[in-house]
């Protein structure tokens, strides 16, 4: 304890040092004109990407699976500013809809500046059951989506020095939970299906990061790692399984739209979970019991 004590203090006093130094790089009327292809756009931190992004200026093509609540979202963004917005209504877990969706945006915005990656299948919060379907269907909608977004989007984005942003954890139209967890960095209970998909996520986007670089091919790719946010899914399916605070959907939402317009490999909302990570690299003795004392489980 001794030794962790002295690496938080060491960590409290850095980041003092770099919140008085630090010059913010966030510039918002960059965004303004910027092409953006928003998934996962229908409800939670998704649509308050979808409204921080209006209110910023930009021209923004919405997708997610409900086309009623699409279209609110996007009435609401032309009252907020965007400059030109649209919407299709897809359904990730149909290996063609990727395809489409970005062929959609590129006619209707003439390219593409943002692909900001949110969406996710429905996630069930519980002890693994043994369903191999179900977790090739969320690898599906989670994982290999992703990729043929990336990869039908890549042309447009390296021909404007485009940006990747993929969102780890949130909730999006049905549950997304990341708990003090971040999936694709440390590996929770009750998320067996859903942290697989994560770590994916993680290993692919980071080993792309790599090849872009040493192609000389100027896109970006930040990787978005959050706890849990208080939109009203997760809360509802985390209602006494957990103990810890939610973050707002509104400031998460913004934190992702900075780190992708200042480019930076990775955001960790709230910030102190970076801290977490690194702490859980440091030290590993009995840190899985620590990780499963947030967390309510009677055996039955």
């Amino acid at each position: 304890m001794k030794a962790i004590g002295r690496v938080l203090c060491a960590t409290g006093i850095v980041a003092g040092l770099i919140a008085f130094f630090w010059k913010d790089p966030f510039i918002p009327e960059n965004l303004s004109g910027a092409r953006v292809l928003l998934t996962g756009a229908s409800a939670g931190i998704g649509e308050q990407m979808a409204y921080h992004y209006a209110r910023f200026g930009a021209e923004i093509v919405l997708t997610a699976r409900r086309e009623a609540v699409l279209q609110k979202v996007m009435e609401k963004c032309l009252t907020l500013g965007a400059k030109k917005i649209f919407y299709i209504p897809a359904d990730m877990s149909s290996p063609s809809e990727p395809e489409k969706v970005v062929q959609f945006a590129v006619q209707k915005l003439g390219g593409l500046d943002y692909l900001v990656l949110n969406h996710i299948g429905m996630t069930h919060f519980q002890m693994w059951t043994g369903d191999v379907e179900y977790t090739r269907w969320l690898m599906q909608v989670n994982f290999f989506s992703y990729v043929a977004l990336t990869t039908a989007a890549l042309p447009t984005l390296e021909k404007n020095r485009g940006s990747l942003v993929i969102v780890s954890s949130l909730t999006a139209s049905f549950l997304a939970v990341s708990i003090l967890s971040f999936p694709g960095k440390i590996p929770t209970p009750f998320t067996t299906s859903y942290s697989a998909t994560k770590f994916a996520l993680d290993g692919f986007f980071s080993s792309l990061r790599h090849e872009l670089i040493m192609q000389k091919r100027n896109v970006s790719v930040t990787l978005c790692i959050l706890g849990l946010i208080d939109t009203d899914t997760a809360l509802q399916n985390t209602r006494g399984k957990v103990h810890i605070s939610a973050s707002p959907a509104p400031e998460a939402a913004l934190a992702i739209i900075r780190g992708g317009a200042t480019r930076v490999q990775e955001v960790f909302y709230p910030w102190w979970l970076q801290q977490v990570c690194c702490l859980w690299v440091l030290f590993p003795t009995n840190r899985g019991q620590v990780l499963r004392s947030y967390y309510n489980y009677s055996s039955p």
